[in-house]
Formats: C-alpha cells, structure tokens, sequence
C-alpha cells in the first residue's frame, strides 16, 4: 500500500508509520525455553494444598487440582500437563470469564497487529484488577511456566506480546480505566487502554497528556519503552510525565513507584522496559494544552531531498528553539508526507514551520485545521489500514546532517523500490525530530535510564509492511541493510549516536544496551532488588531483558 495523490489513501506506514508502541517485552531467553518440567521443585505436590488455598481455591478445588498435578508427576510431568494445572488452577481462581482455555478463543489470540506476532497460548488470562494480576503472577512463579505479557499488542516482534502452546498469555486489555482528577491535573491509566480512546476521552473534558500518537497502541507498552508524542519536544517523553506506577512484583507484592516510594523503580520503569514488575496503573501528569494547530500533506517523490535539506535546517534552527513545534515526516517509494503540528492555535501557518512553504504539495489531505489531539487522531484515523498483515520495524540515532540523512537516504530507496518491486512489500524512511529539550525534561521531572543526548538529534525508524511469511527475510532486508549503513556512515563521519529508541527497535537489537553502561548497570540492581527470583528474566517469553545486556 503507498500514498497515491488521487483517490488517496494514507497508509499507517506512511502518515503514522513512526507512531509505535507495543508491550515491552524482551527477547526470548535460554532460561525460558527449559520445559517446565524440568524446573519443577521436588515439594510441590506437598505444598500444592497451601498454594492453591492461598490464591482463593476451595479445598475441593485444590484436591483435584492436586489429583491432577500427581499425577502428572508420576507422567514425568510433561510441560503440557503442568500448563493445564495451572491453567485450571487461574481459571478457578479468577473465574472462567477471565482464563480461556480449550477451545482457545482464537479471535482472541489473534489480537496482535502483526500477522508475525499472532501465536496460539496454552490459555489466555484477563485480570480485571490488580489483584488478579498478582494471582496471575503467583500461578506463573510457583508451577515455572513460560509467558508473555500484552497490553496493545503493537509490537512487530515476535513473542514480544504473543506466546505459542508451551506458555501463558497474561492480557492486560481489560485493565483500561481512564479516570481524571478532579482537577483535572492528573490521569489514572490502565495499561490495556489504547491511546485513542485515552485521548478521547480526556478531550471531551478538556484534558490531555503526552500519549501515543498511534491512537490503536496500547498504554503499557510505550511508556515503558520511553513514549514519543507529538508534544515531547516541550513536555519530553510519555515516561517523563508519568508522576506514580502502581506495580505487581514477582513475589506477588502491590506497590508504587513515585518520588517518594521506591525511587529507583520508579527511574527505572521509565524506559527500562518489561524488567521489573507488571505495571497495573499509570498515573500521567495531563499537560495545558487544549488547542493545537495542524495540517497533513502529500508531496512527489523527486522532492525527497530538498525535503530532507529543509529538515535538517529546520532541526538546528526553527524545531530546536520552538518546542510547541514538531513535524511529521515520512518518506515512501512513491510519495511522501509531512505532517506539521504546533501545541498551540494559530490562526495562520505558525512561523515555525515557514521553511516547509517553499514545498509544493500534491494534494494537501487535512487542511489547516485548529483542533485537539483527539481531532487530529480522528482526521488520521480513516487512513490507517485495518488488513491484518505482518509487519517490522527498527530503529537507530544520529547527530543530525543533512548529507548523512540524503545519503542515506539514497540508499534505503534503492534497497526499498527493489523490495517492493519484488514482493509487494511496503515501507518508509522516517526521521524523528528530537531537541536537547527532550533530554532536558526527563532530567527535571525525576531523570530516566535512557541516556539520551542532550542536544539536538534524530531518531529513524521504518515501518516496513508485507503479506507472506515465505517473504519475510526478502521483506526485512532493506530495513536491516540501512540500519547499518546509518551506523557505518556516521560512525565515519564522526555523527553516530549509541541510542536506540525501544518503542522502534527491532527484535535483534539491544536499545538498553545504548543506555550507557552506569545506566544499565543500575538497572541490573534494580531488577535484582524487585525481582529477586529473576521471573522477569527467565520465564518471560519475549521483549528487551535486561539478562541480554
């Protein structure tokens, strides 16, 4: 799919094919691919009694459950027999309403964006509470079972939210609350409420806050993965403006992570990724800013270049003085997009944004327009494609140049048309605007793990889309080749950046790694410290593990 100039329909690659957010979870480990079986302790069918009673079963209930274990015990304990016990086991305790099991709900299952994502778990749990997420971990901690954990589901990465039949899908969708103070200063999130109806929600009550600008992304995921939004430039990332974490740990244990409870979770869950606890409540500082002003536009492709000339212009003069500006922009084989949004009304082109009138648009798809957040998710939302299709993204920074961004720019085209060409494959060269102001945010409301560079800079991504899972190594490739043409050309011309934004990273890549090594030796204490059995680093099933650093 490609943006055609008429009849013109706007791929999510295209006007919002920098707009990601997934649950951060991480790559899948040697530790979490051990049968369970294998890692059973040798008194839980002693102990099974105690546990079962301890997570609201009867003592009916828990003899035949026990019945049950026994017995799989005296069968060698296969992995698929101790995953039915505990399974039974969350089902009982939860409700059935809240643990589908066989017959698998496979509409359900199929819920990830990506077709490469979709997976088919040995049950799927659905805690309405905090309450039963700590059931739900204390099933998963104490019969040593694999699982994955998904709020949106927006990840490309397989097994970063999906799980197969040798593991658990805990789904966090029916944790959305959206709730407002009453004086309207902050939000309370539940980590499976997409962004759409989060911005919705809170426009209707003139409110908002730094969100996800993808309105089908889930919460949970990208503030953990830091959270970029249109209005970052000024406020810094969705993380940054996160004021409380409600968090299951491993142990099973409730607690918040704020400025004055357990300082260093809260640090490190802003941007740290899947590695601590389950997070079961955000509550985000909203931001005043109630009216904003934007417009979209399509433009030829033979404009590429000067389109990056004046970005990168733009990036060091007008973007890097002016936070309430911020620029979409999203560079396609046949067309390209540019997005322009100012955080405040205006009555006329803001001033900011005056070098991108020396373009000429094919067609300009959402005029001028004084609005909100949640208008401008609306006029987006007709043109993101609803065709399940698989899909890949990642991710790499530089300082910014222009002749580096042309250059390779060029290179990804000619990688990227071939593709195309070759099976129908999609995909976009996005550059992200990023001021010092970014940085300096997230140091004034608390400080992050992320590392990230105190000046002026850009994040690339790409958003590549494709049908056949026979294609996906032919599909991949020219977003893997550019990656490191990006790494080899600045790192010779003296621009290159360790960061890596995890929101856009792709499943072979390390972004903690890019923290700097204090920040992810921090990390690592912190992980120890709330996770002392390491649950989050062995038996979850996908995303950034910290035991990959």
């Amino acid at each position: 799919m490609i943006v055609k100039p008429v009849n013109l329909v706007l791929r999510a690659s295209i006007i919002c094919g920098l707009l990601y957010g997934s649950t951060a979870v991480a790559s899948t480990s040697a530790a979490a691919k051990v049968s369970a079986a294998a890692s059973q302790p040798t008194n839980m069918s002693a102990d099974i009694l105690s546990f079962l009673g301890s997570i609201g079963l009867s003592s009916s209930q828990s003899q035949t459950l026990k019945g049950r274990y026994d017995a799989a015990l005296g069968n060698g304990s296969s992995p698929g027999e101790i995953l039915g016990v505990a399974c039974q086991a969350a089902q009982e305790s939860l409700g059935t309403a809240q643990v589908n099991i066989s017959p698998l709900n496979q509409t359900l299952a199929d819920e990830n964006w990506s077709l490469s994502c979709v997976a088919s778990p040995y049950c799927i749990v659905l805690p309405q509470s905090a309450d039963e997420v700590v059931k739900a971990i204390k099933i998963i901690s104490y019969f040593k079972i694999k699982f994955s954990v998904r709020s949106g589901g927006h990840s490309p990465n397989p097994g970063w939210s999906s799980v197969g039949q040798d593991g658990v899908l805990l789904d966090l969708q029916r944790l959305n609350q959206i709730s407002l103070s009453s004086d309207k200063t902050l939000c309370s999130l539940g980590p499976g409420a997409r962004w759409g109806d989060v911005v919705a929600t809170l426009g209707a009550q003139n409110a908002t806050v730094i969100a996800g600008r993808n309105p089908l992304v889930g919460v949970g995921g990208l503030i953990l993965g830091g959270g970029y939004h249109h209005a970052s430039s000024e406020y810094g990332t969705a993380a940054d403006n996160v004021k409380n974490f409600e968090v299951v740990l491993s142990n099973g244990n409730i607690v918040n992570a704020n400025h004055d409870e357990n300082e260093d979770l809260f640090w490190a869950l802003k941007g740290g990724g899947p590695n601590f606890g389950i997070v079961t409540r955000f509550d985000v500082y909203t931001i005043p800013v109630n009216e904003i002003w934007y417009q979209i536009a399509v433009y030829p492709v033979d404009q590429g270049l000067e389109i990056i000339d004046i970005f990168a212009r733009w990036q060091q003069q007008e973007g890097s003085s002016d936070f309430k500006a911020n620029i979409i922009l999203s560079l396609g084989t046949d067309s390209h997009v540019i997005g322009l949004v100012y955080s405040a009304p205006s009555e006329q082109t803001p001033s900011a944004f005056a070098p991108y009138l020396a373009l000429q648009p094919l067609q300009v798809v959402v005029p001028a327009t004084n609005g909100t957040f949640a208008s401008l998710n609306e006029a987006i939302a007709p043109f993101i494609p609803t065709e399940h299709m698989r899909h890949d993204y990642r991710g790499v920074s530089s300082h910014v140049d222009a002749q580096l961004y042309k250059d390779v720019y060029s290179f990804w085209l000619s990688k990227a048309t071939a593709t195309r060409d070759a099976i129908g494959a999609n995909q976009t060269f996005v550059l992200q605007h990023v001021p010092g102001n970014m940085a300096a945010q997230g140091v004034a409301k608390g400080g992050n793990p992320l590392g990230m560079y105190p000046e002026t800079h850009q994040w690339w991504t790409t958003l590549v889309d494709w049908v056949k899972e026979e294609d996906d190594d032919v599909a991949r490739s020219a977003a893997i080749d550019t990656v490191e043409q990006w790494k080899k050309l600045s790192q010779e011309r003296g621009l290159s950046l360790p960061f890596i934004f995890m929101n856009d990273a792709a499943r072979e890549q390390n972004p903690i790694a890019g923290y700097g090594e204090e920040n992810v030796n921090r990390l690592k204490g912190i992980s120890q410290k709330y996770d002392g059995s390491q649950l989050f680093q062995t038996q979850q099933n996908g995303g950034f593990l910290l035991v990959h650093v």
